[in-house]
């Protein structure tokens, strides 16, 4: 089931009383955020919250705040089944007779159906308010930790164009209210929004226009945090997620397009050749503060909404959080990708604890000496896996979905010295451990059973498992046991 706009998302979770509805006034600047922590924390519903002071729109958080929430809201019941559709598609072989490719059709016209497409009537520009009316004071913005900078924008996904090729990107970057009209872009040097604005800036372009989304359907919010390749928009990845195309809208003073059932956009531009502007500290997903640095400022000139628009947003914080969800989401969706590169991966896991970056189990189907260091290698030259602190690799038959028997298993199999090595690379500019800003050391563990080829000349014992003949004996005789 495609959710086409926010409003059907949240009526979804109200049938399903996933949805809680709170009219008591509350405070944006940190009161909120407590409620939520809490509620995320135990696993509870998603938050409405209809009266916010010092605004009159409505604010929802927490939507993508468990497993099955986040299977939800792009459709399925599990997250695996979309891993199957994309392995589908990366496995998608022409055949040879045409009976053959008859047969194939319907897949080929999916693929057909995903580029997103361009109406001119949209409800996200029912409500125009131009420059001289823009006052961002008047969304429900919050601020989430007493350390925090100022009120942020937490859910606002920034759509920009790359100035040579057109190329649109979506990307999920906290913006932090410097006043009425501006905020601070804090799109960090990995991501493409930076990307786009440092070519601006090496081509003369003295403007670069972007529009910042604020609530959409479910399936292009989560597109938006995805670590797509380069060449993949994040629209065309929403269409394939929700089996049909995303209905785009051109702004109104930019020269970008957003999805036309958005609740809030936010339409201006950065200055390439104005000085940064302080953002910051921020109490961020790491469970730290990160310290203030210096962004690009975004000049708000116009903003569009729906007629009753609902405002997004969202914490970040010490795990278990929101955005942990939607990072196993993309753990799980990705993972056929992860295969095409590296065929000998089995499963991997990022537990919450790890952040994304810090820590990933991978379980391969070893071939040869050395096999577990390959991979390593492998994935820290895959994207965003560039950022994976430590690397845990372990064999086939080994859970990584389970951390504590990944653990179990590594630590028996390692010798340090032999099984560990460093290397160096980029870091999440983040990593407030790191030796230098975006750059410090790796750690890969080799927790694979070891090979006489690989120089370990003693015996390896087995694992204790019980026979398959005993187990079925207790099986059958469970229930007289009296349990």
């Amino acid at each position: 089931m495609a959710f086409n706009n926010l409003g059907e998302f949240i009526e979804f979770l109200r049938k399903k009383r996933e949805l809680k509805i709170i009219d008591t006034k509350v405070d944006p600047s940190l009161e909120i955020t407590e409620i939520v922590d809490r509620v995320v924390k135990s696993g509870g519903p998603a938050l409405l919250f209809t009266n916010v002071k010092g605004s009159e729109i409505p604010l929802a958080i927490n939507l993508f705040g468990t497993k099955q929430r986040m299977a939800s809201s792009l459709g399925v019941e599990n997250l695996d089944d979309i891993a199957g559709r994309l392995s589908d598609l990366l496995n998608l072989k022409v055949p040879e007779s045409i009976l053959g490719k008859v047969a194939m059709l319907p897949k080929l016209m999916g693929l057909a159906r995903f580029p997103p497409k361009i109406i001119k009537k949209a409800p996200c520009h029912d409500v125009v308010i131009s420059q001289k009316g823009v006052d961002l004071y008047k969304l429900p913005v919050t601020k989430s930790w007493p350390q925090d900078g100022g009120l942020y924008i937490l859910f606002g996904q920034a759509v920009t164009k790359d100035p040579e090729t057109g190329t649109r990107n979506m990307g999920l970057y906290r913006l932090q209210v410097l006043d009425k009209n501006t905020t601070a872009m804090h799109w960090q040097r990995h991501h493409g929004g930076a990307a786009h604005f440092r070519k601006a800036k090496e081509t003369g372009m003295k403007r670069l226009d972007v529009a910042v989304v604020i609530g959409c359907d479910p399936a292009t919010m989560y597109s938006s945090s995805a670590p797509l390749p380069e060449s993949i928009e994040e629209y065309l990845f929403s269409g394939f997620l929700r089996n049909e195309p995303v209905e785009l809208a051109k702004c109104k003073t930019v020269d970008l397009e957003v999805p036309a059932e958005s609740e809030i956009v936010l339409e201006g531009y950065v200055d390439t050749e104005e000085d940064l502007r302080l953002e910051g500290p921020f109490g961020d997903h790491t469970g730290f503060y990160s310290l203030a640095d210096y962004y690009p400022a975004f000049h708000v000139t116009t903003i569009t909404t729906r007629k009753k628009p609902i405002f997004v947003s969202t914490i970040v914080g010490q795990p278990i959080m929101e955005d942990d969800w939607m990072g196993y989401a993309t753990e799980r969706i990705f993972l056929p990708l992860a295969k095409l590169v590296i065929p000998e991966i089995v499963d991997y896991h990022m537990p919450f604890e790890g952040i994304f970056h810090n820590l990933v189990f991978v379980s391969i189907d070893k071939q040869y000496p050395g096999h577990a260091f390959k991979v390593m290698n492998g994935l820290w030259g895959m994207g965003q896996m560039m950022l994976a602190k430590v690397i845990v690799v372990v064999d086939k038959d080994v859970n990584v979905q389970n951390t504590s028997e990944a653990w179990w298993y590594a630590l028996n199999n390692i010798d340090p010295q032999r099984d560990v090595i460093f290397t160096k690379g980029p870091a999440d500019v983040l990593d407030h451990s790191a030796q230098h800003f975006s750059f410090g050391s790796k750690m890969g563990i080799d927790g694979t059973r070891k090979w006489p080829d690989e120089g370990f000349t003693r015996p390896w014992p087995d694992k204790i498992i019980m026979s398959d003949e005993i187990k079925k004996l207790v099986d059958s005789k469970w229930k007289s046991y009296g349990f």
